[in-house]
């Protein structure tokens, strides 16, 4: 049986859910990965009103849709973020409240912690998002970076994920970094230091995204056979590398469309990922959960390019065989059936 196709809602909160799932289902998606902003998945909501979960799922079997995650990117990311102005616009009012960093940052977690509560009383089982970095800005060592100052920023990871991810133990919850820049995990080696700063914690693994790879140069299939048991949930992105002589990989300050860049997101199955080489590393682990279009492209249509990336996903997936081609040269082979 293929895996589930389901499409995360983040990119799409300017429309109330109720609008996208009737969209969504005419795409041809088997579910959403449901955003914890606009009205598409309120945790406090959730937390406070008992039948605001029965009725989500209401709505999301009337429109025959399946939901395997909820995710809160944006709380997470203040949780290690140095705070400054710009998270008030990604932040809930009741988690900038005052814009204390102090503040914001413990109201992050908190939040965070009630993600999980909120996913229980969904009956999902894993949260997708960020955590945030107190080192990122040091990524560049100059001025000199002493080792002390990268281990001070995955010591505080601990300090502040590991209450979190025993919450989210305690409500039978995982927790899925989508592990990307700006992120305590950028990449293979850094996604490995925070496994090992978290004490390799049972709630804490990766939601996989290969476009946030490969710009870096970072294989994608490589990640998911180096990971295999931390693999708890799976993005469908794409994204291509245009180096042109005048854009460096650094992206010049300039934002995602514009097309000086050189790298940027695209719909899927118009970039750079091989994503054959994804589903065969998914299958060697044993991969069997949804894949989840996180649809970017700033240069197409977004109604075009969704329905067109269901389509992609569709015709990409495939199940490992359970024989060897040749065995039907084994004369024991021949002879069992």
């Amino acid at each position: 049986m293929a895996r589930p196709v389901t499409m995360f809602t983040g990119q799409w909160a300017d429309l109330p859910l109720e609008t996208l799932l009737g969209k969504v289902k005419e795409f041809g998606y088997d579910g959403v990965e449901l955003a914890c902003w606009g009205d598409h998945f309120e945790v406090q909501k959730a937390l406070e009103d008992d039948g605001y979960c029965s009725a989500k799922r209401a709505l999301l079997q009337k429109y025959g849709m399946q939901v395997f995650a909820v995710s809160n990117h944006l709380v997470g990311q203040a949780v290690l973020d140095i705070i400054d102005q710009r998270h008030q616009a990604i932040l809930p009012p009741h988690v900038w409240g005052d814009g204390d960093p102090a503040g914001v940052n413990q109201r992050a977690a908190d939040e965070l912690k009630d993600t999980a509560r909120a996913a229980q009383k969904l009956g999902v089982s894993i949260v997708n998002g960020f955590t945030g970095s107190s080192i990122w800005h040091l990524l560049y060592s100059f001025p000199p970076v002493s080792p002390q100052m990268i281990d001070d920023g995955f010591q505080l990871l601990a300090e502040r994920f590991i209450p979190i991810l025993d919450v989210f133990s305690e409500c039978g919850v995982k927790f899925a970094l989508e592990v990307h820049p700006t992120e305590i995990a950028f990449d293979l080696y850094t996604a490995e230091r925070a496994l090992e700063a978290l004490k390799y914690h049972e709630a804490f693994g990766f939601n996989f995204d290969p476009s946030h790879l490969i710009w870096q140069g970072v294989n994608p299939a490589q990640f998911i056979r180096h990971f295999p048991d931390r693999i708890f949930h799976v993005h469908m992105k794409d994204a291509i590398v245009k180096l042109d002589g005048k854009s460096g990989i650094l992206a010049s300050h300039l934002n995602f469309g514009d097309w000086r860049r050189g790298w940027d997101f695209r719909s899927l199955g118009r970039g750079g990922v091989n994503f054959e080489e994804i589903m065969r590393a998914l299958n060697d682990i044993g991969y069997d959960g949804p894949l989840s279009v996180e649809w970017e492209d700033s240069g197409m249509d977004r109604e075009h390019g969704a329905k067109e990336a269901c389509e992609f996903v569709r015709k990409m997936d495939f199940r490992r065989s359970e024989r060897a081609f040749d065995s039907a040269f084994d004369k024991e082979e021949q002879t069992k059936a």
